[in-house]
């Protein structure tokens, strides 16, 4: 059965709720980047987090939820440089464990790739397997596999490249 998935835009009076999910981005991310936690616990703030209220045309912070449940996030930036269409790059996308592997993460990427029509691109670490396999699946099938795929020549991190 198909998970009922929401995007929320999140105010900038509820970004705690953004903030508090990327501790636990920033957690799963500790298997892949060395990323410390400070003596109170908490891993470093998100850089330029703010930029996401302070440039509401250019940057979205979504909220994702499941059955009305918290389920995870998307950070969304929009960029036209020089082109006709406006390009899009998934800046993070994190979904909390109990909705993985449930359709939550899929019906997420593909509303935001309906929501924003225009070139995307999504990165993932060089490292990090099982979110190369997620994003290579979900594209290809939303684009019929007419997406193409590129490494940053020095870190070797994957890039996906299409159009919605």
């Amino acid at each position: 059965m198909e998970p009922n998935v929401e995007l929320e835009l999140v105010p900038e009076m509820r970004r705690t709720v953004i903030e508090n999910l990327l501790q636990l981005y920033l957690y799963d991310f500790t298997r892949y980047l060395d990323i410390a936690a400070d003596e109170n616990g908490r891993f470093p703030d998100y850089p330029d987090l703010g930029e996401f209220w302070s440039r509401p045309e250019e940057k979205f912070p979504f909220l994702i939820r499941s059955n009305g449940e918290v389920a995870g996030l998307a950070l969304v930036e929009r960029s036209d440089e020089g082109g006709k269409k406006p390009s899009y790059y998934m800046v993070e996308f994190f979904v909390l464990q109990k909705f993985r592997r449930r359709g939550v993460g899929r019906r997420a990427a593909v509303m935001l790739f309906d929501r924003f029509r225009g070139r995307w691109k999504v990165t993932q670490l060089q490292n990090n397997e099982p979110a190369q396999r997620f994003w290579r699946q979900i594209i290809g099938i939303y684009t019929g596999g007419a997406y193409k795929e590129r490494c940053h020549p020095f870190q070797g991190h994957p890039s996906q490249y299409f159009e919605s």
